[in-house]
């Protein structure tokens, strides 16, 4: 299906260096950052207590936060679960407050901030430390198994060099991804962790989708040098790409604007990640292809020099 379609091609290769040397730089300072600042881990990962508390009326939830971080307690998290009148409430692993004043105390500051409406508790669980790591491990252990995946994937779907390629790129948008979160500290808790996961489904995805189409042309045009090839299949995907992530970016869009806090980090996520997605799969695994030599003769078997007056079993005529 396409909108439209562009009978010029559009050179991107006459630019890749300059979109690589901007992606290397961009992926440095991600990793900088990474080392450096480190990520600002949630009470699932850090361990904390979480409190859901019901409503007669819908609270302003900034005013609960406030009062709560006003009361000694560091950055918690507050949020509508299910509907307007419940909210859940996650506050950090504290080491110099007994765990089972945690839960009174954070009643205690609710009563505060809405004197006129009391909240009723409806449960209070304790995250420890122990459990925060081993939610941390499988996140850690799931993300690797998926990029091993991809891995094994790409290797048996395409020549070496367009697998190397496209691994690249997308570890690329992953690392990125977790760079912006480092830098600006915001929250990676386990909806950004599948956000991660989905985008690196997603950016697969992209890259298959132009690399069949390099192979294909390759394979049926002739006279075309590797970045004009490239150069194509390029142009000629973007109407499908326009579509297709476009259609994803409304809903993600929707997520991040009407969502609310809950689901404000995992759209973020997702945003960043669909945006590089498109980014690596076209101006970064692309033209590593071409500087890894690929070829038309790599795609096309060699006709094989036939005797005159023998056919193709080897017979003779």
């Amino acid at each position: 299906m396409e909108f439209f379609r562009i009978k010029q091609d559009i050179p991107f290769m006459r630019y890749a260096l300059v979109f690589n040397v901007i992606s290397l730089l961009t992926f440095i300072a991600a990793v900088f950052f990474l080392v450096t600042k480190g990520l600002h881990f949630s009470v699932e990962f850090t361990g904390g207590t979480l409190l859901e508390v019901s409503y007669s009326q819908s609270p302003n939830l900034d005013t609960l936060r406030k009062q709560i971080e006003a009361d000694g307690f560091a950055d918690p998290q507050v949020q509508n679960f299910g509907s307007s009148r419940d909210v859940l409430i996650r506050v950090p692993l504290a080491q110099d407050m007994e765990t089972a004043k945690i839960g009174e105390r954070i009643m205690a500051s609710l009563e505060k901030a809405s004197p006129d409406d009391i909240p009723s508790l409806k449960r209070v669980e304790f995250v420890g430390p122990q459990v925060g790591k081993e939610l941390f491990e499988n996140g850690a252990l799931a993300l690797l198994l998926v990029i091993i995946g991809i891995v094994i994937y790409l290797a048996i779907r395409f020549e070496w060099r367009f697998a190397v390629s496209a691994i690249i790129a997308n570890l690329h948008d992953v690392v990125i991804i977790l760079g912006f979160f480092a830098f600006f500290q915001w929250e990676f808790s386990l909806p950004v962790l599948a956000a991660v996961l989905a985008v690196l489904g997603y950016s697969v995805n992209e890259s298959v989708v132009v690399f069949d189409r390099v192979r294909e042309t390759f394979k049926k045009r002739r006279g075309l040098t590797t970045p004009q090839v490239l150069n194509h299949a390029i142009t000629s995907t973007i109407s499908r790409t326009i579509i297709t992530h476009g259609c994803t970016q409304m809903m993600v869009t929707s997520m991040l604007v009407f969502g609310g806090v809950a689901l404000h980090y995992f759209a973020l996520a997702l945003t960043i990640g669909i945006l590089f997605g498109i980014y690596s799969s076209v101006l970064v695994a692309s033209p590593l292809v071409m500087w890894m030599g690929a070829s038309r003769e790599q795609f096309v078997k060699p006709k094989k020099h036939r005797p005159e007056g023998m056919t193709d079993d080897g017979a003779v005529v």
